[in-house]
């Protein structure tokens, strides 16, 4: 998969670029040359220069990339200059985890509302955002402007979810359920699988204390 003729990889490492030009902003540095920042983020110099010049380079030789420059205009590719707004269905731990996460607003992500199948959070707030039974969702999809949609729901649910609201209008799901979702191809879809991530930390961690056993 490819945007504009950019690759996956390029992309996938564009976050971790405006986090760390952030934190950089933060401590009110004013410009950082490639290797600088090589440095922090553990990506050569090499990479960081062909990740940018994808998008036009950004830097001047001699002077490096100008902090708060570069990332605004990372800021501007990824999106971050729009205001999006989020509904999560699944109103549980994780659900009710990722409403009271105040950083999404900062980055243009805004929740605006919960569902739920549990009648009993049926109008309960969390940080300000109501919780709805999940047969009020259609309607609010009709009613309000939904761009995002999180799925925080068991995997059993989450198909038939995700299909009624491609029907209702949804471009983009953030999906949480640990299954895959067969979709029309114009939906852009983005899996957070936590239990694979666990899975791959495991086997870094068994890999390394095999390595260990073998020095002893």
């Amino acid at each position: 998969m490819e945007e504009k003729g950019i690759s996956l990889a390029v992309i996938r490492r564009l976050p971790r670029y405006y986090r760390y030009l952030g934190e950089l902003l933060e401590n009110e540095v004013v410009r950082i040359s490639s290797k600088e920042l090589s440095e922090k983020m553990n990506v050569t110099a090499s990479q960081i220069r062909q990740d940018l010049n994808n998008f036009g380079g950004f830097g001047q030789q001699g002077y490096g990339y100008n902090v708060e420059y570069l990332y605004n205009e990372i800021g501007k590719i990824l999106g971050l200059e729009k205001k999006y707004n989020v509904i999560i269905i699944g109103a549980g731990n994780l659900g009710q985890a990722l409403a009271n996460y105040q950083d999404f607003e900062r980055r243009g992500f805004v929740i605006q509302a919960l569902f739920d199948v549990n009648p009993r959070l049926a109008g309960v707030s969390i940080r300000g955002k109501d919780v709805y039974l999940i047969d009020e969702l259609e309607t609010y999809m009709k009613e309000h402007t939904v761009h995002i949609a999180a799925l925080t729901l068991p995997k059993t649910k989450a198909p038939q979810i995700a299909s009624d609201l491609v029907k209702w209008g949804i471009k983009a799901i953030w999906n949480f359920a640990p299954t895959d979702l067969n979709l029309p191809s114009d939906i852009m879809v983005e899996n957070v699988h936590l239990a694979e991530s666990l899975m791959r930390l495991s086997y870094k961690l068994k890999t390394h204390e095999e390595a260990m056993q073998k020095k002893e």
